[in-house]
């Protein structure tokens, strides 16, 4: 992404928060801090990284101190990330998760009754 600057960078970036993690906000800034828990930790990071490069872009004068290597790859990790976004997927294993903790947790109650009839004499 050589050729991209860093205002496109954070555009973009701003565009796919508002699409896949659903987060709304005037700036890009606001979106990375709404979007903090929906991220993993490496990603987050590699956001706020574009984030105060694009805050620091704004003055000509700072603008040459941007180290744009690792500016380009914090962007190629968080737009590979938010890419690769599904959610229907990510819907799909929460009902999972959650029909999983039921079964176990009725599991366990039909456990512990059987073995309180047992202990008892019923059984």
């Amino acid at each position: 992404m050589g050729t991209m600057t860093i205002e496109e960078m954070a555009d973009s970036l701003s565009v796919l928060f508002g699409q896949r993690l659903k987060v709304s906000g005037p700036t890009f800034d606001i979106r990375v801090q709404r979007a903090k828990a929906r991220l993993p930790r490496s990603v987050h990071r590699a956001a706020l990284e574009v984030a105060a490069a694009h805050q620091i872009a704004q003055s000509p004068k700072l603008r040459v101190q941007l180290d744009h290597d690792a500016i380009a790859s914090a962007y190629d990790l968080c737009f590979t990330h938010l890419r690769g976004l599904n959610r229907a997927k990510r819907r799909k294993g929460v009902i999972l998760d959650t029909a999983a903790r039921i079964a176990f947790a009725l599991l366990a109650v039909i456990v512990l009754w059987v073995s309180v009839l047992h202990w008892r004499g019923f059984v």
